[in-house]
């Protein structure tokens, strides 16, 4: 195979131009700092403490994270007592969880999607992914959607005709499932390690740094496949944690309808909110196909173990926390959370669709009812090359270089508002997020200011703001 291949370069928010170009340049570092290096390590050690505080606390302090910790300092309580309490593995949970994961192989697998011949608008079917850094273009079945609604509509059905289980199965057994979905997210990520070293899907598409800890955590393959199918990637992003989060949600509204005989306007929100979310990510599972995720990440711990255990235990705490605490908002705070989530999901949803439509038309196109506006850059590929692109400039990317992460966060916040101010814990999620998406933006533009130079400068004057105008 040759040591240089044609691929597609995406800029933060232009359109793409063909490259030519070493995979050496491409995706994460083949060297590890320091102090990167003590991160992943941190990491490694303390996210699965952090997951099983967060839970913990829900179920022996009342969702209270400072009680645990006071009652350790007073010595009213130990690390070993705490741990004790803990419900422990089931193998009814066991059971659960691998018929729950095995449905969903088999959803992904062995149903090819069909809902695009029937929903308008609606991009699913075989599609092709982004040109990875060795210059393969692999092909993806996009059946999320289809996965999600035949998942759901069982579960509707199940809890109104066939009575096969009960709606709060998975609130019942939380605890166990946690150390079912561990078992997991070690398992996929171990197997994801050592397959790269032994029989890697494209070797050329694997980067070793020399660290242990770092490939582990961040991958070693870009595109890691069981067959022709079957890629770990496309997975384990979107099933079976996120077909998940929304089963989730409805757990916590049942076993909340049975402890207290109704479901509080909250729970309702949290409900409507992240649902709406999760169908954004189903509906444009194809378009997700070129984003980070997919097209710079390599498949690791941190994605193998974080889609089982991370996000589906800790995205939801919301519900769970309302399970707890009843939270039943006054109309004009109700009104308030929903526009708040809305307008943010509006400007998320809307800031991507211009960025794909600049990219589409190659900037023959009206965005807020203009011709848009745009900075030409010039960049060199690694053969020397001179390329062009555009970075946008019009509409909602004219207002700040990520405002569709200001969306994003003006949903997660909405999210976490609809428990009310009564408790720290519902709002983990927003600081988490602004974490992860200021990281997410600062990463981005330090890649975007290599590539472009100057012309990145020029950009930046035009479009002073990251997230928030006149502020960040």
């Amino acid at each position: 195979m040759e040591s240089t291949r044609r691929r597609t370069q995406h800029s933060a928010n232009g359109k793409g131009s063909e490259a030519v170009g070493k995979s050496a340049q491409w995706g994460r570092a083949w060297e590890v700092d320091w102090f990167s290096l003590i991160g992943v390590v941190g990491l490694l050690c303390f996210a699965p403490f952090i997951v099983f505080y967060f839970v913990m606390a829900c179920d022996q302090y009342q969702c209270s994270i400072s009680q645990p910790l006071l009652e350790l300092y007073q010595g009213k309580a130990t690390l070993l007592s705490i741990w004790g309490r803990a419900p422990s593995f089931t193998w009814s949970a066991a059971k659960i969880y691998a018929i729950w994961v095995g449905f969903q192989v088999f959803l992904y697998m062995c149903i090819p999607d069909v809902a695009h011949k029937f929903i308008p608008g609606y991009v699913g079917g075989v599609q092709d992914g982004a040109r990875t850094p060795a210059g393969l273009i692999n092909k993806y079945e996009i059946n999320g959607l289809q996965c999600w609604i035949i998942t759901h509509a069982l579960w509707f059905a199940n809890a109104n005709y066939l009575h096969w289980f009960s709606p709060t199965i998975i609130f019942d057994n939380w605890i166990p499932l946690m150390w079912c979905a561990n078992i997991l997210g070690y398992a996929v990520s171990t197997f994801a390690f050592l397959k790269a070293y032994l029989f890697p899907t494209n070797a050329e598409d694997c980067k070793f740094t020399g660290n242990v800890f770092y490939n582990y955590m961040m991958g070693i393959e870009f595109n890691p496949r069981i067959g022709t199918w079957f890629d770990f990637k496309l997975f384990f992003n979107g099933r079976p944690g996120i077909v998940a989060w929304t089963l989730i949600n409805l757990s916590y509204m049942a076993k909340q309808q049975e402890l207290y005989g109704h479901v509080t306007n909250s729970m309702i929100l949290v409900n409507l909110l992240q649902g709406i979310y999760v169908l954004d990510f189903f509906w444009n599972e194809a378009w997700y196909l070129k984003t980070i995720d997919i097209c710079h990440d390599h498949f690791g711990w941190y994605l193998g173990w974080g889609d089982c255990v991370w996000l589906p235990y800790l995205y939801t705490l919301q519900g769970l926390y309302l399970v707890y605490h009843p939270v039943q908002l006054s109309d004009t705070l109700a009104v308030a959370v929903l526009l708040l989530g809305l307008i943010g999901y509006y400007i998320f949803r809307s800031t991507n669709h211009q960025k794909d439509l600049f990219r589409r038309t190659e900037g023959a196109c009206s965005i807020w009812g203009r011709k848009p506006t745009y900075i030409e850059c010039s960049y060199l590929s690694a053969d020397g090359h001179t390329h062009r692109s555009k970075l946008l400039t019009s509409g909602f990317w004219g207002v700040a270089r990520h405002f569709n992460y200001t969306g994003d966060l003006m949903g997660s916040l909405a999210y976490c508002a609809a428990c009310g101010f009564s408790h720290i814990l519902p709002y983990f999620y927003i600081v988490y997020m602004t974490i992860l998406l200021v990281h997410r933006c600062i990463r981005d533009e330090h890649r975007c200011s290599s590539k472009y130079g100057k012309d990145w400068k020029r950009y930046t004057d035009a479009v002073p703001y990251r997230l928030i105008p006149g502020v960040f």
